[in-house]
């Protein structure tokens, strides 16, 4: 008789796998570490392989582990879509939802509209701010969800990893200037951390003298031909020109995106929209 995969077991397994940690995994699922270990050793003996190796303080996904995570993942959201079907016609409310600019334009649209078109009742009021600054809104209830940039003391759910890509404008050749001149987001924004802390590792004189807290800002300043700037992959506007190696530009590690809730958002409303989020911009696999 072929076993049958419990869905309770998987979210545990792929928030397992997110936090790579079964403390974290705890947190998500609101379990107890005990029983978060409980179900991987059950859906482990449903597949019949080692799902994590187990080190001292961590854990890593086996091969096994890496075959089954994007099918957890393919599942997990069908149930959030037929769930959220069915609560189309009952679930009125209101949520406030916070993001950075740059994800508002290039990742939320087609949420939106879809959410919208499932729960006509339900109304969505947005708040555009960097990462940085969404965080105390969150602590103090004001938002109920938020899409940001993951920094070290901030937990949530990961949606995706996002590549930073060097940019620059096709009508000056900034990047061949030294010290090389380089557009920042604010002080606080991993973005911001990621672009110096590469620029350091490499070696490559820089000057830092244009910052500004949103995405418009920055594009004005690269398409001036002011400086070389460093976005997220998925808020590049088609008319800048990608940088890298052969411009002599460090590679930059990657941004985590992760969906918060704020304190005391549980409404049906809210977990619906979260839904939602998670079915459509979680990768079949995110970026290793």
């Amino acid at each position: 008789m072929t076993p049958d995969l419990n869905l309770h077991q998987l979210r545990t397994f792929v928030a397992a796998s997110d936090s790579m940690s079964f403390i974290g995994a705890a947190d998500t699922v609101h379990r107890s570490q005990a029983a978060v270990s409980m179900q991987i050793m059950k859906l482990e003996a449903t597949v019949g392989q080692a799902l994590f190796a187990r080190h001292t303080r961590r854990i890593e996904l086996t091969a096994a582990g890496e075959r089954l995570l994007p099918y957890a993942r393919q599942m997990l959201a069908l149930e959030a879509q037929a769930l959220a079907a069915l609560r189309t016609q009952e679930v009125v409310g209101r949520v406030v939802l916070g993001a950075p600019d740059d994800y508002v334009a290039s990742l939320l649209p087609p949420v939106l509209e879809r959410f919208t078109k499932l729960f006509a009742n339900v109304e969505i009021e947005l708040v555009c701010l960097q990462s940085t600054l969404l965080r105390p809104l969150l602590q103090k209830g004001q938002i109920d969800l938020a899409l940001m940039t993951r920094a070290e003391e901030l937990e949530g759910t990961l949606i995706r990893r996002e590549e930073m890509v060097w940019v620059g404008s096709q009508r000056h050749a900034v990047w061949k200037k030294s010290p090389l001149p380089v557009a920042l987001f604010d002080k606080g924004c991993m973005a911001r951390e990621h672009t110096l802390a590469a620029l350091e590792k490499s070696g490559r004189p820089y000057g830092a003298s244009y910052s500004s807290p949103s995405l418009l800002g920055i594009v004005a300043m690269v398409d001036a031909g002011l400086a070389v700037a460093a976005l997220a992959e998925c808020s590049i506007p088609p008319h800048l020109v990608r940088l890298g190696d052969a411009e002599g530009l460090p590679p930059l590690a990657p941004l985590e995106l992760v969906l918060l809730r704020g304190r005391g958002s549980n409404t049906p409303a809210v977990a619906c929209l979260a839904g939602e989020i998670m079915a459509a911009l979680r990768p079949l696999r995110t970026v290793a």
